[in-house]
C-alpha cells in the first residue's frame, strides 16, 4: 500500500506520521514537539515522542502474549538481547537463536512489518556473547507536489544491528551490556522545499542487571522462585535526517520482576510485571538540551509535575503456563495513561517445544477500544537451540579416541 505526502509538508510533517503510528493515538505531531489534541473526552494530550520508535517495538511472541513483559521472565531465549541480556548467563542452553515476524499496523496499512533476528553463545561457565538485528519496514511512500503530481516514490526502512556481553558476578546476579548501531532511511536522498532528506544514524548502548533464585523441593518439585531485572536502553545520540534539527531516540527505563510458582515436577506458572518509562524530554521540549542531561531531567520535567510523571509509566503484566516445558500458554495486559497515548490492550499467546532443540511461540493484541490500529496484531517466533547434542558430543570424544589409538 502507498502512502502520499505532498512536499509541502515538510520533513518534520513525516517524522510526525512515523512517530504517530508508534504513539497509535491522536497526540503531538513532531519528534519531541509539542501541539493541542484531546482525547475523546475533551482531555488535553501531552504524549512524549521520539525518532525512531522501533527501537522499543516487542520483537518477539512470548513477551507480546505477556503484555510486553520481559524485562525479568525467567527462563531465558535468545530474545533476552533486547529485554535484558543479563539474563542469558542463566539460561539453559549454551547456545541459541530465535526469528521473530510482526505485520504492524495491519488493519491500516499492508506492508508495514518488522523482523527480529538474534542469537548468543555462553563462552566459558560466567559470560555470554551475543548479536540481534531489528529491522523494520515501514513501506512504500508516494511523495506528490501541491498540485497532487507524483514525484516519487520510496520504500522507508530502519533498522538496529546490536552487539551484547552479559557476565555472571555471582551464584544468582548478573550485568550486561549492548552496542547499537541504528539506522533510518525514510525518504532516501529526497528534496523537501529546500531541504535535503537523508538517512539518520547514531550509535546508542544499553546496560541492565538481573538476580534470580529459587526455592523448589527436589521430590515433590514444588517451590518458589523469583527474579528482579533492570534495564536502561537505547542511552546514544540524537538523530538527524539532514536538516539541522535534531531528534531524540527512545531511551527507556524497564523494571521488572517475576514470581514462579512450581507446583509439581510438571506445572508451573510465570507471574511477571514490568513498568517502562521514557527518559527523554516531555513536551514542551528544549531542542538544546543533551541526551544525558535529559536522562536525569525526565523524572521531574511534566508540566504537571509528579501526578504527571506517573502517567508516563506504563504497565505490562501477564501469566505464563508450562505443562514439563514443553507446552505453554499465556495471558497478559499493557496499560498506558490515555493523556500518554491510550495504548491500552489485552494479549494471549501460546509456546510448544519440540524434540527438546525447536521452539514455536505465537501471540495476538486485543485493544481495549474501538478502531485502535493495533487491532489484529500478532507476532510468530521460532526459536532453535544450538546446543551441541550430548549424543554428538559422545561421538565426537569417541572419533578423537579412535584417532589417538591409531
Amino acid at each position: 500500500m502507498k502512502r502520499s505526502f505532498s512536499r509541502i509538508t515538510g520533513a518534520i510533517g513525516f517524522l510526525s506520521f512515523c512517530s504517530l503510528l508508534h504513539t497509535s493515538s491522536f497526540a503531538q505531531t513532531g519528534t519531541g514537539t509539542s501541539s493541542t489534541s484531546y482525547t475523546p473526552s475533551g482531555q488535553s494530550l501531552n504524549t512524549v515522542t521520539t525518532a525512531v520508535p522501533f527501537l522499543n517495538f516487542t520483537p518477539d511472541a512470548r513477551s507480546g502474549g505477556l503484555g510486553d513483559a520481559g524485562g525479568a521472565l525467567r527462563d531465558a531465549d535468545a530474545n533476552a538481547i533486547f529485554w535484558n541480556p543479563s539474563k542469558l548467563v542463566f539460561a539453559e542452553k549454551s547456545a541459541g537463536a530465535a526469528i521473530s515476524y510482526t505485520p504492524w499496523l495491519r488493519d491500516l496499512i499492508g506492508d508495514m512489518y518488522y523482523t527480529y533476528i538474534t542469537g548468543y553463545k555462553k563462552v566459558g561457565k560466567n559470560q555470554v556473547l551475543g548479536a540481534s538485528l531489528m529491522y523494520f519496514d515501514l513501506g512504500t511512500i508516494e511523495f506528490t507536489t501541491s498540485q497532487g503530481l507524483s514525484s516519487g516514490t520510496f520504500n522507508s526502512r530502519e533498522y538496529a544491528f546490536t552487539a551484547s556481553y552479559s557476565r555472571q558476578l555471582s551464584k544468582n546476579f548478573a550485568m550486561g551490556v549492548n552496542l547499537r548501531y541504528l539506522n533510518s532511511n525514510l525518504a532516501g536522498a529526497y528534496n523537501l522545499n529546500g531541504t535535503q532528506i537523508k538517512p539518520g544514524g547514531t550509535a546508542a548502548a544499553d546496560i541492565s542487571a538481573y538476580y534470580q533464585t529459587e526455592v523448589r523441593d527436589d521430590v515433590t518439585g514444588k517451590g518458589l522462585g523469583w527474579t528482579f531485572g533492570g534495564m536502561i536502553s537505547n542511552i546514544g545520540g540524537k538523530i538527524s535526517y539532514g536538516s539541522p534539527e535534531k531528534y531524540f531516540i527512545p531511551t527507556n527505563l524497564r523494571l521488572g520482576g517475576s514470581v514462579t510458582y512450581y507446583s509439581d515436577l510438571f506445572n508451573k506458572f510465570n507471574f511477571v510485571l514490568d513498568l517502562n518509562k521514557l527518559m527523554v524530554p516531555t513536551p514542551p521540549v528544549d531542542p538544546n538540551q543533551s541526551p544525558i542531561a535529559s536522562i536525569f531531567k525526565s523524572f521531574a520535567d511534566a508540566p504537571g509535575g509528579f501526578s504527571e510523571e506517573l502517567k508516563e509509566i506504563n504497565v505490562a503484566t501477564g501469566v505464563e503456563y508450562w505443562y514439563n516445558n514443553q507446552f505453554a500458554v499465556r495471558v497478559g495486559y499493557h496499560g498506558e495513561s490515555k493523556l500518554k497515548g491510550g495504548r491500552n490492550y489485552f494479549t494471549a499467546g501460546i509456546g510448544l517445544r519440540l524434540q527438546q532443540r525447536y521452539g514455536i511461540d505465537f501471540s495476538y493484541v486485543m485493544p481495549t477500544g474501538n478502531n485502535s490500529p493495533l487491532a489484529n496484531t500478532f507476532r510468530i517466533s521460532l526459536l532453535i537451540d544450538l546446543t551441541k547434542s550430548a549424543r554428538a558430543a559422545a561421538e565426537d570424544d569417541a572419533d578423537e579416541a579412535d584417532d589417538t589409538n591409531n
